[in-house]
């Protein structure tokens, strides 16, 4: 009789995509860090628990430069998780790893009918509670309907659009998967932060007449519109 073997489970792999931000630095990177620091001051935790690749094409900086510039987005609480399009040998160990290959979400394809094909439709996610303080709500496959109001400091991301019957007092960010033709509605705006397709706008940038009204936001070219529902 052979002696029983002890079989070790074998290390499963398993593929899954993420979602990151990514910051693109310009020149001068001092007016740059200057916009930068009013969006944080807008809208404090924008950038916390997010994956975040720094993306440094047309920057063509030396080691020392990226050190300095990583450590000024440490400073403001903003962790780079990768580096993309850094010049050849500028990254080492003591840098965020490098990145290649990151899809821009402008050229992800989500209307089916535009390729002749029929796929499942995007599905939309419902919640019929509040989204309290501190939440985050995330469908990067559709759009977001929250049947009731949402909490200060809580934040709904979606890939479609964002419907609000009530009030909207945290952050709402649509159209994440360069959907430029998703929209926000709600019943009240209250809200910190609206943004669609990476073009955003904060509470003291809005229309002091349209807040606690019924609002609807949407894009026209590279510009933020706001109207009241009437």
């Amino acid at each position: 009789m052979s002696a029983a073997q002890s079989i070790r489970p074998a290390i499963r792999f398993r593929g899954r995509s993420f979602l990151a931000l990514v910051l693109a630095p310009v020149a001068p990177l001092n007016a740059w860090f200057e916009e930068l620091d009013q969006l944080a001051a807008r809208s404090p935790g924008f950038f916390l628990g997010r994956a975040v690749v720094l993306d440094l094409a047309g920057l063509p900086l030396a080691r020392e430069e990226i050190a300095r510039l990583v450590a000024s987005l440490a400073d403001r609480n903003i962790r780079i998780t990768a580096i993309e399009a850094a010049p050849a040998g500028a990254l080492d160990a003591t840098l965020p790893p490098p990145i290649s290959g990151g899809r821009d979400a402008r050229t992800v394809e989500t209307d089916a009918t535009s390729r002749g094909a029929s796929s499942k439709a995007q599905s939309s996610l419902v919640l019929d509670q509040p989204v309290r303080s501190g939440q985050t709500i995330a469908n990067p496959g559709g759009d977001v309907i929250v049947v009731g109001p949402v909490g200060s400091g809580a934040e709904i991301i979606a890939g479609g659009s964002i419907h609000v019957y009530g009030t909207l007092r945290g952050r709402a960010i649509a159209g994440t998967t360069g959907n430029s033709a998703a929209r926000i509605f709600c019943r009240k705006l209250e809200a910190e932060l609206l943004a669609i397709d990476g073009l955003y706008c904060t509470a003291d940038s809005m229309d002091a007449q349209l807040r606690g009204k019924p609002a609807q936001a949407w894009l026209k070219g590279d510009a933020m519109l706001i109207a009241a529902l009437d």
